[in-house]
């Protein structure tokens, strides 16, 4: 049985949690504008895309023998080539530049920014717990577009410093050891049944935010806490009442 007025540390997710988006939406607009930037060098666009999601694939399957990065990496070589890597630094231009376009695909909601203030104004710790699928730089600009700062999370996580990802429970257990953290202290806020409520296999609390949710496998949520940001701020002020 999870104590809650043992909680802590608050990790939230970030697409379609802190940011709100129709998911299939914003790939579509990342995947224009990335194709875009790469067809002058070359790239076909449907073998791109493939390949991206193919990098995905390998990353979310990646057991932890190394960075998220290099899982990547890896495949895209395996694609293209060694010669294909000295195109990194026009990726990570993109993810600088044209990528701030895929803004437009989000949503926005104050309530993020004051829950992340107010919590830690609580004296919570806060972590976001996004999947490590994208670059810090890609990272850094969808947190600003959720009107927050990188600076407002002890942690972060991206694929240069995660070798798991969601919903592989491991992925959780490399923050808890990074922030020194016991599960039993956690909640984990996210609106992806299947990604993000799998930290509760790790004894974390959790709480499902239903305003984008994700529910792949139609399982029943009522089993969870639920709701939006102030039935999760209600839920929180519980712990210490």
């Amino acid at each position: 049985m999870i104590e809650n007025n043992m909680i802590t540390t608050i990790l939230f997710d970030l697409d379609g949690t802190l940011l709100p988006m129709d998911q299939d939406i914003f790939v579509q607009s990342y995947f224009r504008e990335l194709t875009k930037k790469l067809i002058p060098l070359g790239y076909e666009p449907d073998k791109l895309i493939k390949t991206i999601w193919a990098g995905t694939a390998a990353m979310v399957q990646n057991n932890g023998a190394c960075p998220n990065e290099d899982a990547f990496w890896n495949l895209f070589r395996q694609v293209y080539g060694e010669a294909a890597l000295k195109d990194k630094p026009v990726f990570e231009e993109f993810y600088s530049v044209e990528f701030q376009k895929a803004a437009d695909s989000c949503g926005f909601n104050s309530n993020s920014k004051k829950t992340v203030e107010e919590l830690k104004k609580a004296g919570y710790r806060v972590v976001l717990a996004t999947n490590p699928i994208f670059p810090a730089v890609a990272t850094e600009s969808r947190i600003r577009w959720a009107g927050l700062e990188p600076s407002d999370f002890e942690l972060y996580t991206t694929y240069e410093n995660s070798r798991y990802c969601k919903p592989n429970p491991a992925y959780y257990t490399e923050i808890l050891q990074k922030i020194g953290c016991r599960p039993e202290e956690c909640l984990m806020v996210g609106n992806d049944v299947t990604e993000d409520m799998v930290a509760q296999s790790l004894e974390m609390s959790v709480f499902l935010l239903t305003d984008c949710l994700i529910n792949k496998e139609e399982k029943d949520i009522s089993v969870y806490p639920h709701g939006g940001f102030e039935e999760l701020q209600r839920y929180v002020q519980g712990f210490r009442s």
